[in-house]
């Protein structure tokens, strides 16, 4: 037996050709497959809430210092201390710059090998990283949550993102924005399911010798492992030439939505890719840094005016009423991400009718005006307002993400569009760390000026405005790509014979709705509404 007969006959029924799709297959059934996936690698956004708890690790109600002069290359492997919490910060700004190096990485070994084999080799690395980091926090290692969640669990982030998009580009091609807007936004509500989850756990497993995260992590592992395979087998491939039935591609007069492929090793060649790599690095970059400072940016801005004490500022609050301040910030992160969420589906929704290059305009003009705004906000006193910008600006971020594999697809075509998006998120990596650098390097430098906490934001929301501007001028300068790079006798439309799926132009209802498309939708839709309400219970207290 040849080795090649050995691993396909080991693997052969993860592989791309054991998944399409056979006749009287209904669409509907990818999408929550998909969403079953990114809500579980979604906790990335979430993993905040270990850091306290973490932070304090052996001293248990108060933490250990390490020595003054120790490194962090001694931390790494010190176990008589508790870790920093900027030291543990590294395990999400490692993920996700793992996350974009993989998606480019391994984009084209998934468009070979098909979805369902990326799913399951990122339920491992996710799911299996938690353990790896669970045994990491048992025996007091910083270097194997660094390893484990970080980069073993990046790739499997990475894997995980980009698995479900050519494929659901595919399958609703008269919808792609609304296809891939459902799978992206659970990326974003992940963190508003695994936090409070997260939270709960750690407070059962609690005790006087453990702070009950290495417990939470294993739990959460298995049933991440279990989401996450779950959707990874549900994935299926429409076969080639595959259309909706009954539906016909409108004609494209502006250029803008091609019928053809670009080959991958030609996408990252063309201007129009690195037109879109700014375009969705600095949308990211305005949008994650205010993101990660949710929290101190409205109390520092607002103050005792959250709670009833409009003299009293920042530095001046007691203990008591910084709690106080704390607790209705931690609902205006909340409420932030719930936008974040909405705004995937919405904005990607609204690109099919509207087009991807005009919703990414109104994201940066919208965004500019707003960003140049919240100053005058924040001055006025006006919470209500300055609360309804921020959630707008953080619908645009998540519709960024959410759009942009749409509009790969509109520019290069849906043959390798998975792995050119792939290579398009290292424009994310480079935000992840462009976008809080600016925000926290500004912060710190009027903090240092003497400026006071209620006006530290000021110059950086108009640092933001400009990042938005350098994104409306890339995204204006993006035009059709040119004949040169096309597939050389590349021919647009099916081919004959190609078979037919359930699921009519609209959906549900009109020939999409069968029992198992809806316990598919209620497995993954009872986590969101849980998710959902939980957040928004605290989001209120803003209000109130």
């Amino acid at each position: 037996m040849t080795a090649q007969t050995i691993s396909e006959s080991s693997g052969g029924w993860l592989e791309r050709e054991n998944t399409i799709a056979k006749a009287g297959f209904n669409r509907w059934l990818v999408p929550p497959a998909a969403l079953a996936i990114h809500l579980c690698i979604g906790m990335i956004y979430g993993f905040s809430v270990f850091l306290l708890p973490l932070s304090r690790a052996i001293g248990i109600s108060k933490a250990v210092a390490c020595p003054a002069d120790s490194t962090i290359l001694t931390r790494l492997f010190a176990t008589s201390c508790d870790w920093q919490v900027a030291d543990l910060g590294w395990i999400f700004s490692i993920g996700i710059v793992v996350l974009g190096g993989s998606a480019a990485l391994f984009g084209g070994w998934l468009e070979k090998h098909g979805p369902r084999k990326a799913g399951v080799v990122a339920a491992l690395c996710w799911a299996g990283g938690f353990l790896i980091s669970a045994y990491g926090i048992y025996i007091h290692q910083l270097w194997m949550l660094w390893l484990g969640s970080g980069v073993i669990g990046g790739i499997g982030l990475g894997l995980g993102y980009i698995s479900p998009v050519s494929t659901l580009i595919k399958w609703f091609p008269d919808k792609r924005g609304m296809a891939t807007g459902m799978a992206i936004m659970g990326f974003g509500g992940g963190a508003l399911i695994g936090a409070p989850l997260a939270n709960n756990l750690m407070t059962n497993f609690a005790s006087s010798s453990s702070v009950g995260v290495w417990q939470t992590f294993v739990v959460m592992g298995i049933i991440y492992f279990v989401f996450m395979m779950g959707g990874a087998l549900g994935y299926r491939v429409p076969p080639d030439g595959w259309q909706p039935e009954g539906w016909k591609p409108v004609a494209n007069t502006s250029g803008l939505i091609t019928s053809r492929d670009v080959d991958l090793k030609d996408a990252h060649k063309t201007p129009q890719f690195w037109m879109i790599w700014i375009v969705l690095c600095f949308n990211v970059s305005a949008g994650i840094g205010v993101l990660g400072l949710a929290s101190p940016i409205l109390q520092e801005i607002f103050a005792g005016k959250l709670i009833g004490a409009p003299d009293v500022g920042f530095l001046q609050l007691d203990a008591g009423q910084k709690a106080a301040v704390a607790a209705i910030a931690a609902g205006f992160a909340g409420l932030l991400s719930f936008f974040n969420i909405i705004g995937r589906f919405f904005w990607a929704s609204i690109s099919d009718k509207i087009g991807r290059k005009l919703t990414y305009a109104t994201f940066f003009v919208l965004g500019c005006i707003l960003y140049a705004s919240t100053p005058t906000l924040a001055h006025s006193g006006n919470k209500a307002l300055f609360v309804l910008a921020f959630c707008i600006i953080l619908s645009m971020y998540g519709g960024g993400f959410a759009t942009v594999p749409a509009y790969l697809a509109d520019m290069f075509g849906t043959k390798f569009v998975g792995a050119i998006h792939g290579r398009l998120l290292t424009a994310w990596s480079t935000a992840g760390i462009l976008g809080p650098v600016v925000v926290n390097y500004i912060r710190d430098a009027q903090i240092a000026a003497g400026v006071e906490r209620a006006s530290v934001y000021d110059r950086t929301m108009y640092v933001l405005a400009g990042f938005l501007v350098i994104g409306f001028v890339a995204n204006l300068l993006v035009r059709p790509v040119a004949e040169k790079w096309y597939i050389k006798g590349d021919k647009s439309g099916p081919s004959k014979g190609a078979a037919k799926a359930t699921g009519g132009s609209f959906g549900i209802g009109l020939g999409g709705f069968s029992v198992p498309a809806m316990i598919a939708w209620v497995i993954v839709g009872i986590p969101i509404i849980w998710g959902i309400v939980d957040t928004l219970k605290k989001a209120f207290i803003l209000f109130s």
